[in-house]
């Protein structure tokens, strides 16, 4: 269908200026098509003044044109109702009923509800009863958890561990991590710190058990010690050593063991002092035998100590026989007139050479009293002063590895940008670590620290198994588990410790939580 051709104003018999212009209104055809095609009618244009019979025309001509040749694509305005109702109607019919949501949470909810909700509630009623759970006792096993020496003891306890084992878990962490990033073998140095940590806590407790042996000869701590002592001070370690006794007595014994010669001796003699009562245990290990004293220069004072003892009897006392052990490392003094002016010690085979004696004159011998106090056997590591803090060093074994992990992990998260550009800024690598390094490693410090807090609250395994029921070792969670079922015999007073721990492990959760929301907000 084509647009009607153009006419001239006045071919109809119609003033100029006069006709309606053509394009107010659409032509039947255009309408046909547009309803045949599902389309809604073409909007008409508002009116407007021609200015021209020939404008008037031309735009009549072409409004009848774009009307006849493109359908309008307007949808109906009742559809986006229908469409809306149908979605929501799938959406509602996608979602799951409460009921089913509530059936999955059930069992997850029950074990809940019994493994935790239960105890504590339980816990929270028991703490208020008696040992018999029969008499009321009110706060009385609260109060009794600060009274009496043991209970303040593990109270004590407990505060150490709480400041002193996540203080150092954190900071020897932070230096592991920071390690690990300027050594080449870094991942070895991970896997040997981190092994403890697959192990468990009781194979842990027997293994340092073992090291904190009193034994030097079992206890790897005490040899250690006693071998660096001994490099630097050696003892002789004849405990209960003294001389003869009787009219062939080459010597006495003072009231805190130091032996005197009976005899005076001067430059160029030799001098003999024999000593009894040595335990078979208290010899060397490799004995060498005894043999009388080099003959003495002038100037010159030599004598020999050795065991006086011969297997089986016999022999000449006062002298060296066969079979009979010098006794090496004994320190000798030349004493004259109070004052010591000579000193040697003796060898392997018991002989020893003064080559100065000062001045003139007889000297007496002196054999001191370190000779005869026992060897040094190390520390008590297990004692009553250092338990705990053996323990301690047994608990950051198994736990410094965890934390190296996490702040190595930290670690790497820092923009190395920043690093640089405080190097660039002239910063030390001190610097740059105490003000760069650490206020962004913040977060992660605080996570490991508060973490350790929770954890060294319920510490048990380690205390139980070194310390062994040693009430200068106890902690709260061992108390609890000591009073409730170890032979206390009060689950009362154990069920105020058990509230006790857990009122005390809360701020540190709520914190962590509390923090974890920060976050991710």
């Amino acid at each position: 269908m084509t647009a009607p051709k153009d006419r001239a104003p006045g071919d109809d018999g119609t003033p100029p200026g006069d006709e309606a212009p053509q394009g107010r209104e659409a032509s039947p055809e255009a309408a046909d098509t547009t309803a045949a095609e599902g389309g809604a009618p073409a909007a008409v244009a508002p009116d407007t003044e021609a200015s021209g019979p020939a404008e008037a025309t031309a735009s009549a001509a072409s409004d009848t044109s774009a009307e006849t040749t493109e359908p309008a694509k307007t949808e109906p305005a009742k559809a986006e109702p229908a469409t809306a109702g149908r979605a929501a109607k799938r959406a509602r019919g996608l979602t799951p009923p409460s009921w089913l949501s509530l059936g999955f949470l059930l069992p997850a909810l029950l074990l809940l509800g019994f493994l935790v909700v239960y105890p504590i509630v339980f816990s929270v009623i028991r703490s208020f009863f008696g040992a018999d759970g029969h008499s009321f006792a009110g706060v009385d096993n609260y109060t009794g958890i600060f009274q009496g020496h043991d209970n303040i003891v593990t109270v004590r306890n407990t505060a150490i561990w709480v400041v002193v084992a996540p203080t150092l878990v954190t900071v020897l962490g932070l230096i592991f991590a920071v390690l690990t990033e300027r050594i080449r073998w870094s991942t070895a140095f991970k896997l040997v710190v981190f092994m403890p940590m697959a192990v468990s806590f009781l194979a842990s407790g027997v293994i340092f058990r073992l090291v904190y042996e009193q034994d030097p000869n079992m206890g790897v701590a005490n040899a250690a010690v006693v071998a660096v002592h001994d490099t630097f001070e050696p003892g002789a370690g004849y405990p209960g050593a003294g001389p003869r006794t009787g009219k062939d007595a080459l010597g006495t014994q003072q009231g805190d063991g130091t032996i005197i010669s009976t005899r005076q001796y001067a430059a160029g003699q030799s001098a003999l002092l024999p000593l009894l009562r040595i335990k078979p245990e208290d010899l060397p290990k490799k004995p060498v035998q005894a043999v009388p004293p080099p003959a003495a220069k002038p100037g010159e004072l030599t004598g020999a100590v050795w065991f006086d003892f011969t297997k089986g009897g016999g022999g000449t006392p006062n002298q060296p026989n066969a079979g009979e052990s010098g006794l090496p490392r004994i320190k000798v003094e030349a004493v004259r007139d109070g004052k010591v002016v000579g000193k040697a010690t003796t060898r392997d085979d018991g002989t020893f050479t003064m080559s100065k004696v000062k001045g003139d004159g007889p000297v007496t011998l002196r054999l001191p009293k370190s000779n005869f106090t026992a060897s040094y056997g190390g520390a008590q590591w297990l004692g009553n002063t250092l338990i705990t803090p053996a323990i301690i060093g047994s608990y950051l074994w198994v736990w410094s590895g965890f934390a190296m992990v996490l702040i190595a992990a930290g670690l790497a998260a820092i923009p190395r940008d920043a690093l640089e550009a405080a190097r660039v800024d002239g910063a030390t690598e001190w610097q740059v670590f105490r003000r760069v390094t650490i206020p962004l490693l913040a977060p992660v410090l605080t996570v490991v620290l508060v973490t350790m807090v929770i954890n060294v609250l319920k510490v048990f395994d380690l205390v139980f198994i070194i310390g062994g029921g040693d009430p200068h070792a106890s902690v709260l969670a061992l108390q609890m588990w000591v009073e409730s079922f170890g032979g206390g015999n009060d689950p009362g007073k154990g069920s105020a410790i058990a509230v006790l721990l857990f009122l005390l492990v809360v701020p540190a959760m709520l914190f962590n939580i509390r923090r974890m929301r920060r976050e991710r907000a």
